[in-house]
């Protein structure tokens, strides 16, 4: 079992750059994967995935040693089972808001004694044969992300990263707007007093510090890793081809009006 360098950057809280696959093509993630993230994230929670290609995507990210990750669709046993026998490396779990949502998450994960997981045997497992390799690979390489998404989880944030077991927090602009009743509207004092506590809270307990920054933005990569951000995911398997498809198209058009120009 191969270790989880990931795992080990989280503890530093060094930096690690990933990105977000919402497409089950192989062929998409295959392009992905040959560059320089960290990790990748299928993200399970908003997109339409069946569990054979959530095993095959996860095969192959690894296949190009990049840490892969899920984010599930809910704070639930059975789908988070699901996904760490598929032989994830790591949950991203959405809405955890208090410690007990924390809690939960963990147990999901972990065997006993320090989860409640089910045993079963498949892809992590090596389908039985290396079931005690996993039992050791799981409590040193296993990695949590909470989902901090509701100003309740703000309130509870220094419980919620108090817990050994949680590797790192990523903030959701969308639904924590949302949560306060302003669904996208992240100009507003009040919710960029709650990105701003979400910062400090992170950054007083030098804790992975997480964001999407969904659109790809070079100078706001490097704005959000001068603010102390740690754990970033980078664009998405769809905007990647959006703004490559923009700029073909608009290189097409200039192309298209140089060459019909004529000197008068």
């Amino acid at each position: 079992m191969r270790n989880n360098k990931l795992k080990s950057k989280l503890k530093n809280n060094s930096l690690t750059v990933g990105s977000w696959i919402t497409m089950s093509s192989p062929n998409v993630v295959e392009i992905l994967s040959q560059y320089d993230f960290d990790w990748l994230c299928i993200d399970i929670e908003h997109n339409l995935f069946n569990g054979e290609s959530i095993v095959n995507l996860i095969r192959l990210i690894q296949s190009y040693d990049i840490a892969a990750l899920v984010r599930v669709s809910s704070n639930n046993e059975e789908i988070i089972k699901h996904c760490m026998d598929a032989g994830a490396d790591g949950v991203i779990i959405p809405m955890v808001n208090t410690l007990l949502d924390a809690v939960k998450a963990v147990n999901s994960v972990y065997y006993p004694p320090l989860g409640r997981r089910g045993v079963g045997l498949s892809r992590a497992q090596q389908y039985g044969a290396g079931f005690i390799e996993y039992q050791k690979w799981l409590k040193e390489n296993a990695i949590i992300i909470a989902q901090i998404e509701h100003h309740e989880a703000i309130t509870n944030l220094e419980e919620i990263i108090s817990l050994d077991l949680i590797d790192g927090v990523i903030i959701g602009p969308y639904d924590l707007s949302a949560s306060m009743g302003y669904p996208g509207d992240f100009q507003r004092t009040d919710v960029q007093d709650q990105l701003r506590t979400f910062e400090s809270i992170c950054k007083k307990l030098n804790f992975p510090l997480g964001l999407h920054i969904v659109n790809p933005d070079k100078e706001e990569l490097k704005a959000k890793i001068d603010l102390g951000y740690s754990f970033i995911a980078y664009g998405t398997d769809f905007n990647f081809f959006k703004e490559r498809s923009r700029y073909l198209f608009l290189k097409k058009i200039v192309s298209a009006s140089f060459k019909n120009y004529t000197y008068s």
